[in-house]
């Protein structure tokens, strides 16, 4: 069976085509400026590296839907023949609350929980629930599986997940640590024991998703029992445009200083902050460039990023009580070498260890000295495997 992936966000659409049979991308492209005039389209296919690349306005979802399967089925450069080889579609749901626990089959009673979940996703939601809506008016009586980004976290602990704030926010309005990028950090929680040669169950390991959005997540037995976005993605360490984590008292501060509204305050905390905020860019490959020409301030927000990933993977090591491993994913995590040995540094004391002759960028695997005391490995992340793996086992079923 051949399911397709959607990843849809606000005026984008991510999507591959993923063959179950070998898990085997088949396709995959970016639909770019949805609703925005010069939409711009590219897939490629993975036999002979056929391209097809345009630019069309397209007003919605559900035209970047169609286009996606107009481009799938393309005579010359498409990867399948008929949409009869689509099995289902999977999709990428940022929030699933306490509602959902798991991969869900989307009916009208999933979508309408979904839809009630907006006020806790409100920018990512909305374009998610539109996706999937997309696949069903132009795919009608196609299996649909919706994926939540919250999901894998919900094994933590109330001690891990609640607020200190009055209990009465949690019981009526579910105010609580949800944690992100769950397919992500679901992958490879699947993947770091086969590198260590030990049982899931017997493993506790740190990840480290890094990326322009980042996240850490505290793994034993392989469930969670930590992570570090909180109700929304803007909890934890520094992000390329997110503040991570900040004295609430700020707001006010900077509120009544500055006439802004809390909108706009949030705006800024979410798509002005993190390293952009602090520097030049919300790309750290940009930042450290400039700390390389002599910019002070790009410096110090490298130290930052440095410095607040440490603590969180300090407080993890106590999370876990003593970690088998570290590991490394997403863009920084898997390719920047530099940044990598440089966190690790704050560790030495532990005696745990970065083998320069390991630590090499495309390198998979264990990246530490043999006598490290704990393990550090980098490992490439695949969000979109475990969301077409959750879809086959579903529609498997009905």
């Amino acid at each position: 069976m051949k399911i397709l992936v959607i990843n849809a966000g606000s005026s984008s659409l991510k999507f591959q085509l993923i063959d179950m049979d070998d898990e085997s991308v088949k396709a995959k492209g970016l639909v770019e400026r949805i609703g925005i005039e010069g939409t711009h389209f590219k897939q490629t296919v993975a036999e002979g590296n056929k391209v097809i690349e345009f630019t069309r306005n397209m007003a919605d979802h559900t035209e970047a839907i169609a286009a996606v399967l107009e481009a799938l089925t393309d005579k010359e450069n498409g990867a399948i023949e008929s949409l009869d080889e689509i099995g289902a579609c999977g999709h990428r749901v940022l929030h699933g609350g306490e509602t959902f626990k798991a991969s869900a089959l989307v009916t009208e009673e999933s979508m309408k929980a979904i839809e009630d979940l907006v006020p806790l996703g409100p920018l990512h939601q909305p374009p998610n629930i539109a996706g999937i809506k997309a696949c069903q008016a132009v795919m009608p009586g196609k299996p649909n599986v919706a994926v939540f980004d919250t999901a894998f976290h919900q094994t933590m602990p109330p001690k891990a997940f609640l607020y200190a704030v009055p209990y009465e926010y949690y019981k009526t309005l579910k105010v609580r640590r949800y944690g992100f990028h769950g397919t992500s950090h679901r992958f490879i929680a699947g993947e770091t024991p086969k590198y260590l040669g030990k049982d899931p169950k017997d493993c506790k390991f740190i990840i480290c998703h890094l990326g322009n959005g980042s996240s850490l997540s505290a793994i034993v037995g392989g469930k969670v029992v930590d992570t570090s976005m909180g109700l929304t993605p803007l909890e934890g360490i520094v992000m390329g445009t997110r503040s991570g984590d900040l004295d609430p008292a700020v707001l006010e501060y900077i509120m009544d200083n500055t006439g802004m509204d809390i909108h706009q305050m949030l705006n800024t905390l979410n798509k002005k902050s993190g390293y952009a905020g602090l520097s030049v860019s919300s790309d750290m490959r940009d930042v450290k460039a400039a700390a390389a020409a002599g910019d002070e301030q790009a410096q110090t927000a490298v130290d930052i990023w440095t410095y607040r990933l440490q603590k969180y993977i300090g407080s993890y090591m106590a999370a876990v009580q003593g970690a088998d491993a570290i590991v490394f994913t997403a863009g920084i995590g898997e390719n920047d070498t530099e940044a990598i040995a440089k966190v690790i540094e704050g560790f030495e004391w532990m005696g745990i260890k970065i083998d320069p002759a390991k630590n090499v960028r495309g390198a998979c695997g264990i990246i530490s000295t043999d006598d490290s005391t704990v393990k550090v490995l980098r490992i490439p992340t695949n969000e979109e495997l475990p969301i077409a793996r959750d879809t086959l086992e579903i529609v498997s079923n009905l």
